[in-house]
């Protein structure tokens, strides 16, 4: 897939393998706000197991939950769902996925009738005349993706980028569309009321293939071009442009990212662009043609589709549905009643701890929601009020550092597993080095846990043992992986769910002849943009969005660790307009504050005039001070629960001399 390429976060991933602050030992806290201290396996397991079991006995099985990540392989995603509804009979799990993909879930589902990320393979992009690129950066965030894009410049292929940034993936392109933040809707209604005014529609596939456009023709009529270039920024000249080409090419395609999908809306923004595809007749036309969107974490296709998610089981197998229910129950052995209805989303979760009605005693593993969540200050709030907080990691992350109980993991080269990336292809990921004496995998955790717990037999902690069930248990679903075995990718087999039976090829390309809909055919939704949660006003007057670094990842546990990376960008940025910058007094490299109605964050100006001058931009892998989840908003949407990231009103301002203990801290970048 790579061809043999990385990016600097995988060049430099094995300097965290044997890093002094490696954590190789549980922790224990013996008191509320008392110093961590090294304990013995048994001491530290002993002291979960009895957490778990007083919290039940007082609160129900549904004080007990765990929140996973996007990073666990799909063994360890699979055996995390499974624990939290067997061993703890819980419904209360979800995961940091939710922050990054479920908006593009929750579309594609509802117009395709299912979610993979992307329904073709990469090496289609560079078999597309035109590629469309909404909120999507992946210069920065997937840099070996860049060679597929590449190729196709190469053919002659154009490429459109919408970003309200200059981003180094716009740099490339032949055109970018600049719009004001969460326009991102109305763009795309724009876009299709031009389609239909210039007879660009492809009626036959619309006939054909899907239905439900009716309704969403009505729907645009009311996005005059000129009334949306008003709203967007971006012209009615550019929306022509960009339509035209999209549909005078053979083959096309939009691609979507977290720029359009994390807003309270994002669920609906998607559908939008969706709705523009399936007009243009884009989806299930053939390679180099469709709709899909680039995952963002190491596993964040496979921790979707196997359980870690409040409504689900493996295979995407859905816990309301009897039929889905019987067929997990027999494969893990239980009663299909023993298994608990859904739960909440993860920020709901996160929002209820330690309250009457939710979870009193967390298992988070792989995330670190302190500096991740949205609204984090009330996030610390809520870690802070349960009555057990147990982290894994094998760094002692923000998260970690609030726990009662660390327990110290194996990294990716310390074990053997399974990852799905964006395209449904299955990655066979082999161990390269022995752990560091007195760490676990987090299977062996697991197994550790449930037998305290009276079900250890239904744990195994050999991840070949777990993938064999995970197959077993997804067999028959939309993700269903029963014939990607092992063995088969271990031989070099390229395979993509769904792979029913071990003498089908896989799949990698979805919707050529039919969408998994009942009767068939996609569908158009009909959306309308709503108002934001917040708006800007006299007190806060832009506009703040947030997203990733070239060379750090996700909450900066990790990456701040590197010295390669750290060195490459060592501290926090807020990338302001020179425009801006020059009507605020600030200088570029002077320390700005931000501020919102939940609380304020003190970063470094960065001054680029590839920024709109009503917008600033911060990346959010730093804590302390340069935490930028404080100010952002816990709106979320609707169906996908996603949470409103991407936009929200702030204020900007130099920070005066009293800050100058966090310009130190600034500079010394240690973890909060």
């Amino acid at each position: 897939m790579n061809r043999g390429g990385l990016c600097i976060k995988g060049v430099t991933a094995a300097e965290l393998l044997d890093h002094p602050e490696r954590l190789t030992a549980p922790l224990v806290r013996d008191r509320r706000g008392g110093p961590l201290r090294v304990a013995s396996w048994d001491e530290a397991l002993d002291r979960v197991a009895a957490g778990i079991r007083d919290a039940q006995a007082r609160y129900g099985a549904d004080a007990v939950g765990a929140f996973g990540g996007g990073g666990l392989t799909n063994e360890k995603a699979y055996q995390l769902g499974k624990f939290v509804r067997v061993a703890l009979g819980s419904s209360q799990i979800d995961y940091n996925g939710r922050f990054c993909m479920s908006s593009a879930v929750a579309a594609g589902t509802r117009a395709f009738g299912m979610d993979r990320g992307l329904p073709f393979p990469f090496e289609d992009i560079p078999l597309a005349e035109v590629v469309m690129l909404v909120g999507s950066n992946p210069a920065d965030t997937m840099p070996p993706a860049m060679r597929f894009f590449a190729e196709g410049r190469e053919r002659g292929a154009r490429h459109i980028v919408v970003d309200p940034r200059r981003t180094a993936t716009a740099e490339l392109a032949q055109l970018h569309l600049q719009p004001v933040p969460n326009t991102d809707l109305s763009l795309a209604g724009g876009m299709l009321h031009i389609a239909i005014r210039d007879g660009l529609v492809d009626e036959a596939y619309v006939a054909s293939r899907t239905s439900g456009f009716g309704d969403v023709r009505r729907t645009v009529r009311a996005y005059w071009p000129d009334r949306v270039e008003r709203t967007t920024g971006v012209s009615v000249a550019e929306m022509t442009e960009a339509v035209h080409a999209l549909a005078g090419a053979r083959s096309a395609m939009i691609l979507t990212a977290r720029g359009a999908e994390q807003h309270a809306d994002g669920t609906d923004t998607v559908q939008a662009w969706i709705n523009l595809a399936l007009a243009l007749g884009l989806p299930g036309r053939g390679p180099g043609s469709g709709w899909g969107t680039i995952t963002g974490q190491g596993n964040g296709q496979g921790g979707r589709e196997h359980g870690q998610k409040a409504d689900q089981l493996p295979g995407y197998r859905r816990l309301a549905d009897p039929a889905d229910r019987a067929h997990v129950a027999a494969v893990w052995g239980i009663d299909p009643d023993e298994l608990p209805g859904p739960g909440v989303s993860a920020y709901e979760m996160l929002d209820r701890l330690g309250t009457e009605g939710g979870v009193r005693v967390l298992l988070l593993a792989a995330s670190n929601p302190v500096v991740s969540a949205p609204n984090a200050r009330h996030v610390v709030e809520r870690l802070d009020a349960l009555d057990l907080l147990v982290v894994t990691d094998f760094f002692l992350s923000e998260s970690a550092e609030r726990a009662d109980v660390v327990l110290p993991t194996t990294q990716w080269a310390e074990e053997d597993g399974t990852l799905t990336n964006p395209e449904g292809r299955v990655l066979l990921r082999r161990k390269a080095v022995d752990p560091p004496p007195g760490v676990r995998t987090d299977l062996e955790i697991l197994h550790a846990l449930a037998d305290r717990l009276g079900r250890g037999e239904l744990f195994p902690t050999d991840p070949a043992d777990v993938y064999a069930e995970l197959r077993r248990a997804s067999a028959g679903g939309t993700a269903d992986y029963a014939g990607i075995s092992y063995e088969r990718l271990a031989a070099g087999e390229q395979l993509f769910w769904p792979c029913p039976d071990e003498s089908h090829p896989g799949t990698p390309r979805m919707f050529l002849d039919t969408f998994p809909t009942p009767d068939g055919r996609a569908r158009f939704v009909a959306v309308r943009p709503r108002a934001a949660a917040d708006r800007p006003d006299e007190e806060y007057p832009y506009l703040l969005t947030t997203g990733r670094s070239r060379s750090h990842y996700q909450s900066g546990n990790q990456t701040r660790r590197s010295p390669t990376l750290q060195a490459a960008v060592p501290e926090a940025y807020a990338e302001l307009h020179p425009e801006l910058a020059g009507a605020l007094g600030v200088a570029d490299g002077e320390l700005v504050r931000l501020r919102t109605p939940r609380g304020s964050a003190v970063l470094r100006a960065r001054c680029t005039p590839g920024i709109r001058r009503d917008t600033v931009f911060v990346p959010f892998h730093w804590a302390g001070e340069s935490r930028v989840n404080v100010l952002v908003s816990d709106a979320l949407d609707p169906i996908s629960r996603m949470p409103e990231f991407k936009t929200c009103p702030v204020a900007v301002e130099p920070a005066t001399t009293s800050d100058d203990r966090l310009e130190q801290q600034s500079t010394a970048n240690l973890p909060a």
